[in-house]
């Protein structure tokens, strides 16, 4: 049964749900599920991650003779392969955001918003594949994305682009504390505080238990989670019984009539009920949509910072067999997309197409997706959109966890503290990093709240700040002539001509500053493009007329800190020896940006002769959903077990034997990648001793 929202003034629901007549709001400051819930559930949710992923890494070690050394800690040994990579992106790309945002942009702008949320955020990760090749490549030892920029740039551009990455992990993190607070919030009212605090601390336990290993683990167990849950709602929206939803037709028919529905008296303004502003024919079924638009190329341009300066997307590359890391890449780009497309075309046009009593406010906060499961399921719904947001926020979280912990081992302590720093001495340095930013991350995340942020606001924000850095990151790794001193200021000019364009169109746009003026659609909008765009026009510039000419040689220099244990180093498999990757280079290139201008270019404009959709046009939309968020979690959950079928073999063989398996195991984090175009180096640069 749905819950009964708080009564009020508010209008009658137009479909005869009467739970919800006269309803200001959806939640109204009343939980759904208790206090004490929340707190079990957060409190047993981080408990259980750390027993298990601690269990798994000690069958591992137990049975299939893996050691703990710094390399696999923090790069899990660099043989991960092509499905459990893709389950890792799937992961770390769900946040937050990914659940509730996506929904809210549905709420507001209709069918175009879950395709510009997911359009605009999958090109980043399928983009990345050309940088995961190239580190393969070019630094095939590197640990984090900063040792490569110090190799090629020199000690002033490390710490330069070190703020810029630091940046986006705390950013990054903020939002999915923002989101999970405020979700938790308000369906069991756990205090904001509280969660803030208590969400970081089991992704604390362990994450700094099992490094990067155990954030893949629980990265991979999350999104199985999340992708059977998204077919679990398009099921219930688009193929159920229910009364007012529970068929395209059912959903189009109802969006139509949402909009011209005369109310008999104005309902509340922040409900933003009738036609959608700026919308063709004021509809929720058209990608003629200004503001659906708008926000998709800020979606686009904020989410290539939070991916190219982001260091856990790096330690994906780094983790990855050479051949599963542009494989990965592609395949967990085109997974994620189903969830944002799938899930918010089923609960963001749900709760629209139920006409469920939401308020601006309240979608604000990402509060959309768990209205219509309250709708659709009760209280039930309200325990599987908190499980989900606590998988999402968690699996997001815990990678840039290890991300943080990795740049300050890495590039604080060993760089200029400790040189000589030994594995032992990166573990110690890496938990304690997970430890210090996860207590840092809660107590930003209250001072936000404190300040009046909100998920969305800084969602549109993120690249105003980050997209100085995203140009001359990429031209790290695939342009030889760009010089530190363009990228350095280029990222930096970038930067301050995002904030100076950010802050004049609020005020030439609404005549003040304030929170509110400054996450308008068109601020917003002029600071990301100016960040991104300067940068790349001033480090451009300046590259050739000062150019590097660079052959990355020094990049390739980068030294394991330790070997990781395996007697004798293994033959790399022929689709990952060096002509195979150079042949992936030249393809990736070619791929990638086609699949891109596919999905932001192409799509939308076939899309645009349809004008409003008809009811056969939103069933085959609905339905091209629904598939693709099937196909995502058929391939996401079989994949990786169908890969890592031999070492599963082994466990269990190890535990019906009670004995550690025998023979040759696959050799970890010290395969050094001989490609012809650079030469195989000398093994003393390529493991300190």
């Amino acid at each position: 049964m749905a819950s009964q929202c708080p009564g009020g003034d508010g209008p009658d629901n137009i479909f005869g749900i009467t739970q919800y007549d006269g309803c200001t709001s959806f939640f109204g400051g009343q939980p759904v599920l208790s206090e004490t819930a929340g707190y079990v559930m957060v409190i047993l949710f981080g408990v259980f991650f750390s027993l298990v992923t601690s269990g798994l890494i000690w069958l591992e070690w137990k049975f299939a003779k893996a050691n703990t050394t710094s390399e696999s800690f923090n790069t899990a040994g660099r043989t991960v392969k092509t499905g459990l990579i893709a389950n890792v992106i799937v992961s770390q790309w769900t946040w937050a955001a990914t659940l509730l945002q996506s929904s809210n942009v549905a709420w507001q702008y209709g069918v175009s918003g879950p395709f510009w949320y997911a359009s605009g955020a999958t090109i980043q990760i399928i983009l990345f594949g050309i940088l995961a090749v190239e580190i393969k490549r070019k630094a095939p030892n590197a640990h984090t994305l900063l040792e490569i920029v110090r190799a090629r740039w020199g000690n002033t551009a490390h710490k330069v682009f070190f703020v810029f990455a630091i940046m986006t992990n705390t950013i990054v993190t903020a939002m999915l504390l923002l989101g999970g607070a405020s979700v938790m919030n308000a369906l069991t009212g756990m205090n904001l505080y509280a969660a803030c605090m208590l969400i970081p601390v089991g992704v604390i336990l362990y994450t700094a238990v099992g490094g990067l290993k155990a954030t893949f683990i629980a990265s991979c167990v999350n999104s199985f989670y999340v992708l059977i849950m998204l077919c679990l709602f398009s099921m219930l929206v688009y193929a159920s019984s229910d009364a007012v939803l529970g068929s395209p037709e059912k959903v189009w028919t109802n969006l139509r009539d949402a909009v011209a529905f005369n109310y008999p008296t104005p309902p509340p303004a922040d409900m933003k009920l009738g036609p959608v502003e700026d919308n063709k024919g004021g509809s929720y079924l058209t990608m003629f949509s200004e503001g659906g638009l708008i926000f998709g190329i800020i979606n686009i341009i904020g989410n290539f910072g939070t991916v190219f300066v982001d260091q856990s997307y790096y330690m994906g590359a780094i983790a990855s067999k050479p051949s599963a890391s542009w494989k990965g890449y592609i395949l967990g780009g085109l997974m994620w997309f189903s969830i944002p497309f799938t899930l918010a075309t089923a609960l963001g046009l749900g709760s629209r197409a139920a006409n469920l009593p939401l308020t601006a406010a309240e979608a604000g906060s990402g509060l959309v997706p768990p209205a219509t499961a309250v709708y659709l399921l009760g209280t039930s719904g309200a325990w599987v959109i908190s499980l989900m947001l606590l998988m999402a926020v968690t699996s997001t979280a815990n990678s840039e966890l290890i991300a943080v912990s990795s740049l300050i081992s890495y590039d604080i302590y060993r760089t200029y503290i400790n040189p000589k720093a030994t594995g032992k001495d990166i573990i110690k340095v890496s938990r304690w990093g997970i430890v210090g930013f996860g207590i840092f991350m809660g107590i930003l995340a209250i001072v936000l709240f404190e300040i009046g942020l909100s998920l969305g606001w800084v969602y549109l924000f993120m690249g105003i700040v980050i997209g100085g850095a995203v140009f001359p990151i990429y031209a790290c790794l695939t342009w030889k002539k760009a010089s530190a001193a363009g990228a350095m200021t280029g990222a930096i000019v970038g930067t301050i001509c995002g904030f100076i364009v950010w802050l004049v169109t609020a005020q030439a746009y609404s005549g003040s500053i304030s929170v509110d003026t400054l996450g308008g659609n068109y601020p917003m909008l002029g600071g990301n493009l100016a960040s991104i765009f300067v940068s790349m026009i001033v480090c451009s510039i300046m590259s050739f007329m000062k150019p590097q000419d660079y052959d990355w040689q020094t990049t390739r220099e980068i030294a394991l800190v330790e070997e990781d244990g395996v007697a004798d180093e293994k033959e790399l498999a022929p689709e990952d020896g060096p002509e195979a990757m150079d042949k992936a280079a030249k393809v990736m290139a070619r791929v990638c940006w086609g699949m891109s201008l596919v999905l932001i270019l192409l799509w939308p404009l076939l899309t645009l002769p349809a004008g409003v959709f008809s009811l056969g046009y939103f069933q085959f939309w609905v339905i091209l959903s629904i598939i693709w968020g099937f196909v995502a979690t058929a391939v996401g959950i079989f994949l990786p077990f169908w890969e890592s079928r031999a070492a599963l073999g082994a466990i269990a063989k190890g535990l019906f034997t009670c004995s550690p398996v025998e023979g040759e195991q696959e050799a970890v984090g010290q395969q050094v990648f001989p490609s012809p175009s650079f030469g195989k180096l000398p093994e003393e640069q390529v493991i300190a001793k």
